[in-house]
């Protein structure tokens, strides 16, 4: 089960794809994981200032 970031809570910040260990986040307006790169190891979620990315 991959993570998801809600667009809507994301600020863009970076801190997710700079805390993911499989480079699995890409940026843009709203920053955004491909689901099979993800490990589900919840570190986009813990490095994340508003909690933006949740496990689906």
């Amino acid at each position: 089960m991959a993570y998801k970031i809600n667009a809507e809570e994301c600020i863009a910040c970076g801190a997710c794809a700079d805390g993911c260990p499989v480079e699995a986040i890409s940026a843009g307006d709203a920053y955004s994981i491909d689901a099979s790169k993800c490990i589900d190891c919840g570190a986009c979620a813990d490095a994340c200032p508003v909690g933006a990315p949740k496990a689906e």
